[in-house]
């Protein structure tokens, strides 16, 4: 008789855990269903475009393209000095380029062409390790 009720208690277990199992797998269903409702996103977007803007834009480029950016000069004197300086310069920094120019009666090193004001600075710190007298300018415009 013991076994029989065992067998019994045993069936009727196996039969709430397939019962347990069915109604999890249900209440996960339905969960997710309801979360995914909840987190769909659904809107309209208005974008209000004046049409001035792209000629606005095109006069910004056109003005980038004839406003001169900032240097950096490093040296300023005879011609082997500033041989003798791009030579150190470029020894130390191959981050950025350097350049001779003449202008009566010095040579002097420019480097670099940096289109902001806040780029210009922050190179200057590093090569003011080196080049103690250097200093940011901008160039003037020439004149055509």
């Amino acid at each position: 008789m013991i076994p029989l009720i065992c067998f019994t208690f045993v069936k009727k277990l196996k039969n709430m855990v397939k019962i347990h199992s069915k109604l999890v797998l249900l209440m996960t269903l339905i969960t997710l269903l309801w979360c995914s409702d909840l987190s769909a996103q659904k809107g309209t977007i208005i974008i209000n475009y004046n049409k001035k803007i792209d000629s606005l834009m095109l006069l910004k480029k056109e003005l980038n393209l004839t406003e001169p950016n900032y240097f950096i000069q490093i040296y300023s004197g005879n011609r082997s000095g500033a041989e003798k300086a791009q030579i150190e310069f470029r020894k130390y920094f191959i981050d950025w380029s350097s350049e001779k120019k003449f202008e009566t009666p010095n040579y002097k090193i420019w480097i670099g062409n940096f289109k902001t004001r806040l780029e210009a600075d922050r190179a200057l710190l590093k090569i003011k390790k080196k080049f103690k007298n250097a200093f940011i300018f901008k160039p003037k415009k020439s004149k055509i």
